[in-house]
């Protein structure tokens, strides 16, 4: 699909059917077109900085959005259905990161390993995640990014069925694995702030990442003259965010 598309546009400028200036270069095409199931772990534009969170929602989540939002900046959350308890129990920290501009996006419902499973599990994983967010914002999710960053066995063809845009990262911040903000801080150094914006791995559910590493990430991408964006964003593809249409709630308010 992607190869087809660029084809079609080298095409018609050869044909000199359109005139140049109308039609997208390959590479705009390349940039833009999202295939759904295909794994995605940077930026296909510089001087952006995507931060992601998993895990949550969490205890620490509308803090962490009010750091966001003091900062002028937009985030992305992974959110699951009940790994740190049901999703229904912070209704209000999900539906205030929606509504103050956040992307919401999906970490499935109990966070499993979906390489291991069936595709009717990894299916009904999404679905009940979707149906959350249409009962409590309205909207489906159209970004995942999977637990354990696996995309194994039935998970990315069944993705595609789906229409979702599979997120992983280009660094790991090793917060889960009890690196320091400090320590976390060294890799986005490392990597620098040149070529296409990273996408992160981090999680909400550890307090020095929404508040150490966090300020210090925005602090970062400000002297670097970085925009801070969501995940959607970073992949050109803002009105993405969610799946198209109205859905009806079941009217669940629990797990």
């Amino acid at each position: 699909m992607l190869f087809s598309s660029a084809v079609a546009a080298l095409a018609l400028l050869a044909s000199g059917a359109v005139e140049a200036r109308s039609v997208p270069s390959p590479l705009e095409i390349m940039k833009r077109t999202h295939v759904a199931g295909r794994v995605i772990t940077k930026c296909t534009k510089s001087g952006v900085l995507a931060l992601a969170y998993d895990d949550g929602p969490y205890q620490y989540t509308s803090s962490l959005i009010d750091t966001l939002d003091a900062a002028g900046v937009k985030g992305t959350f992974f959110f699951t259905g009940t790994l740190y308890g049901c999703i229904y129990n912070q209704r209000a920290a999900v539906k205030k990161a929606f509504d103050n501009g956040h992307q919401v996006a999906s970490h499935t419902w109990t966070h499993p390993h979906m390489g291991s499973m069936g595709a009717a599990q990894i299916q009904s994983e999404m679905e009940k995640v979707e149906q959350a967010f249409v009962n409590i914002f309205g909207r489906k999710p159209a970004y995942v990014r999977p637990p354990y960053l696996e995309t194994g066995g039935q998970f990315l063809s069944v993705m595609t069925q789906m229409n979702y845009t599979v997120i992983n990262d280009d660094i790991d911040t090793g917060d889960w694995n009890r690196n320091s903000p400090q320590q976390s801080q060294q890799l986005f150094q490392n990597a620098g702030a040149s070529g296409l914006g990273h996408i992160p791995l981090m999680h909400e559910t550890y307090q020095s990442t929404v508040t150490t590493l966090t300020t210090w990430l925005i602090n970062w991408a400000k002297t670097n003259n970085l925009k801070i964006v969501t995940v959607a964003e970073c992949l050109d593809d803002a009105a993405g965010m969610y799946k198209e249409g109205t859905f009806p709630s079941n009217g669940a308010t629990s797990c």
